[in-house]
């Protein structure tokens, strides 16, 4: 009897995971070009910050895994999944993907505060309303991130999977603000590592 309601309490009680992390270290990161939509592909080191979330993630289990279009989010993902023969499959869901830059994409930080300034830089760079020239705000994208979350917490409570994401450092900050319940401030002030993950429980 004490068995029974042990395996009742089990099922009633279960918790399922989210890992999420960022890409490693590209080589438009190492430059500090805006990169936003644009491929770059990840230096040695950002080799190595995939294998370092890999080792770490090594015996989670995961059964479904999440990456973007671009290249270093597919780079990174492959790096993780490499001990995951239990993932049973990949999406590509571009609602996680990097704040669009619109027009500084390919250009360095320098080359923009030259031109515009370090105090319109700064705005454009960590304001939560201001978009960039014909791209995104943070507040734009927090809008499509808290989409995908919505989506993924009812996918998990339904077929009761753990699920891995290979995000973006502008992407990751409305997803820890939601799961971590942060002010706008303190998202805004987050600095998303390359060489580590976070994870979050999910009652189902």
């Amino acid at each position: 009897m004490e068995t029974f309601l042990r395996f009742l309490l089990k099922i009633l009680f279960m918790k399922r995971y989210i890992y999420i992390f960022r890409h490693g270290q590209t080589y438009y990161n190492k430059n500090k070009v805006f990169t936003g939509w644009k491929d770059s592909k990840l230096t040695p080191r950002g080799k190595k910050d995939a294998n370092k979330v890999s080792k770490k993630l090594k015996d989670k289990h995961i059964d479904l895994a999440f990456q973007t279009r671009l290249i270093r989010s597919k780079a990174t993902l492959k790096e993780i999944i490499k001990f995951h023969p239990e993932c049973r499959r990949i999406v590509t869901d571009d609602r996680i993907i990097e704040r669009s830059y619109g027009e500084f994409q390919g250009f360095k930080h320098k080359t923009i505060i030259d031109k515009y300034g370090a105090k319109k830089f700064e705005k454009w760079h960590r304001s939560y309303e201001v978009p960039v020239p014909k791209g995104e705000s943070i507040k734009q994208v927090e809008k499509r991130v808290n989409f995908f979350i919505k989506d993924i917490l009812k996918l998990i409570k339904r077929e009761k999977i753990n699920i891995a994401i290979s995000a973006h450092g502008n992407s990751m900050r409305p997803f820890r603000r939601y799961f971590e319940k942060l002010t706008i401030s303190e998202m805004m002030k987050l600095e998303n590592p390359w060489d580590d993950y976070f994870m979050y429980t999910i009652e189902v």
